[in-house]
Parts: C-alpha cells; sequence; structure tokens
C-alpha cells in the first residue's frame, strides 16, 4: 500500500466523502433484458459505515450516477448521498459550508478523472488498486484493495487501524 499520510488518526478527520462506481463497487454494471442496471458492492464496506457511525465520523456518498441504485444503496447502509452531482468540486464546497468542515480535513476517496478535481481540493485522499493511473499519482494512499472489494473496510482496518471487534462488539 502507498501511503504519503504520516501519523494521521480518525481524529483527525472530519469527515470521509466516498465515490460510488469504482469505489464501492468494481465499477462494472450488469444491465437485464428490461434496461434495469445491477452493481455490486462488498457487504465488508457495509459494516465499516457501521464503524464510522460508531464513532460518529460523519460520511457521505459523493456520485455523478444519477441511477437508483446509488440511494438504494446508501439508504440501505445509512449514509446520506449526494448523487446525480455534475460537478464535484462545488458540491464538496457545499457540503463544507453547510456542515461547517474544514476542506483540509475532509478525507476523499475516488478512482476515475471525474475525481481529479475535488481530490486536488480536499485535505486527505485515496483509491482503489485498480484506479485510473493518474488518480494513483495524485492519491495520498493507493489501497491494495480493487473498486468493490472492500476498499472502505481496507482503509480504516489497515491505514487507521481500527479494531471493528473493539469498536462494534466490545465485550
Amino acid at each position: 500500500m502507498l501511503s504519503l499520510l504520516q501519523n494521521i488518526t480518525i481524529d483527525d478527520i472530519s469527515a470521509f466523502v466516498f465515490d460510488f462506481d469504482g469505489v464501492m463497487t468494481n465499477n462494472l454494471v450488469y444491465i437485464d433484458q428490461t434496461g434495469s442496471e445491477c452493481v455490486s458492492c462488498s457487504r465488508g464496506d457495509g459494516l465499516a459505515f457501521d464503524v464510522l457511525r460508531k464513532l460518529e465520523k460523519p460520511a457521505y456518498i459523493l456520485s455523478t450516477e444519477k441511477n437508483p441504485v446509488v440511494k438504494a444503496r446508501a439508504e440501505k447502509l445509512q449514509v446520506p448521498v449526494l448523487h446525480g452531482i455534475r460537478n464535484k468540486v462545488s458540491a464538496i464546497n457545499e457540503l463544507v459550508r453547510a456542515k461547517k468542515y474544514d476542506l483540509r480535513k475532509i478525507f476523499y476517496v475516488g478512482n476515475d478523472l471525474n475525481d481529479y478535481r475535488v481530490m486536488r481540493k480536499s485535505g486527505y485522499t485515496a483509491c482503489p488498486s485498480d484506479s485510473h493511473p493518474i488518480i494513483k499519482q495524485i492519491a495520498s494512499i493507493t489501497l491494495q484493495a480493487k473498486g468493490g472489494d472492500g476498499v472502505i473496510r481496507e482503509l480504516l482496518e489497515e491505514v487507521f487501524k481500527l479494531n471493528f471487534i473493539e469498536i462494534l462488539y466490545p465485550e
């Protein structure tokens, strides 16, 4: 795991913002005969959102995709979602303003060129191992997981060294 972050802790983060396609999914879309789209997501990432909620760390999904599958997954995870967003920089600036976050303490996870500008603005960044090469060049951390294979879980367990058992299932 390539990391440009040193001595960062979960307390240094105001909020986490995650792209959907290619981060929470494997960037593939499945289309049935009626035209309905489906994607595949990691249940391990679902547990990671439980940890963030337990730690009272705000988390958001920010996606250009308008497909209802993004909203449906966010609702199941109980995570606020901003989807159908054309300009991710404007959206994150509005989020920072509305919630009074420090942009330098936003941790953004993206994988493709539409994440480039928002990643350049965010204080901390990560990307899956199968991200676009330009995104891998600018990310603070390139994770080992591919998109849809537990990216968020790896970030919390391996980068932030969070113990899910102690946090979610204390004795």
